[in-house]
């Protein structure tokens, strides 16, 4: 004879746990903003790897052409300075702030926002994250295009290390102005024309010199971000730099960099919870 349990029997009334019930499990501790950020950067720089490589080429070969055909036009000395450091800052705004408005732009019409947002990550590391993996990509670029630039109009080499500080200040200022603008924008198309537009605008404002533009055309030079980078990074050809200048421009260029990616922040939230 086999002993069947009662619980199977037809009709027999299923057992009652004896246990208490325990509490709901707890949601994880949210995550933090660096490694969050650490982690959208890497996921970024490997996705965006090779399709903007030749991006990046074209970038450098532009600025490297406008410096060519700038040679004959400009001989030397305050002029060159402004046209050498323009085309390096402009390779930065290419990426930076032209690519990263069509990235966002595109990200948030393909629903591509709501992937994020259902993630524990807040909403500054996506951008911060994003952002500095585009930068990241002008780093060569703007390098040889300010070697180049330097050997073209025979400009000292001695300084060319300031480009640790321009690069990522710079990069930072423009790149939260790219995102904002795709953010923002409310078509993909639109957002690809304000980055057109503004990458457009640090060649026209960064490269040609500001002592042959007019009034008005300088205070929208002052406007642009990049303007301070490209800046600092001129008063560094001189023979003797005023260091307490360049340094100033760069504080500039940071606190521009720090509004311009609050604004991104914003607009990035604005935009997941639509």
């Amino acid at each position: 004879m086999s002993v069947v349990p009662a619980e199977v029997l037809p009709g027999a009334a299923p057992a009652v746990d004896e246990t208490p019930a325990t509490d709901a499990a707890e949601l994880g501790p949210r995550a933090r903003l660096w490694p969050s950020l650490c982690a959208v950067y890497r996921a970024q720089l490997s996705r965006a790897r090779v399709a903007r490589i030749p991006l990046l080429f074209v970038a450098t070969f532009q600025s490297i052409g406008i410096m060519i055909l700038m040679r004959g036009v400009v001989d030397g000395g305050d002029e060159a300075r402004a046209v050498v450091a323009g085309s390096s800052v402009l390779v930065v705004a290419f990426v930076a702030l032209n690519l990263l408005a069509q990235y966002f732009g595109q990200l948030r019409a393909s629903g591509g926002l709501d992937h994020y947002a259902t993630l524990p990550v807040p909403p500054a590391a996506v951008v911060l994250g994003a952002a500095g993996a585009y930068a990241s990509f002008t780093v060569p670029g703007t390098v040889v295009t300010a070697v180049f630039g330097c050997v073209l109009f025979g400009l000292p080499l001695a300084h060319l290390w300031v480009l640790v500080a321009v690069i990522p200040l710079a990069g930072a200022a423009l790149a939260g102005l790219g995102a904002a603008l795709g953010l923002l924008a409310p078509r993909p198309e639109l957002a690809t024309v304000l980055g057109q537009l503004g990458m457009s605008a640090a060649l026209l404002l960064g490269v040609l010199p500001a002592e042959r533009m007019p009034e008005v055309v300088r205070f929208a030079r002052d406007l642009l971000p990049s303007t301070y980078g490209v800046e600092a990074f001129a008063r560094t050809f001189g023979e003797s730099p005023d260091w307490a200048f360049v340094l100033g421009d760069l504080a500039v260029c940071g606190v521009v960099g720090v509004v311009s990616l609050a604004a991104a922040t914003w607009a990035y939230r604005r935009a997941a919870v639509r």
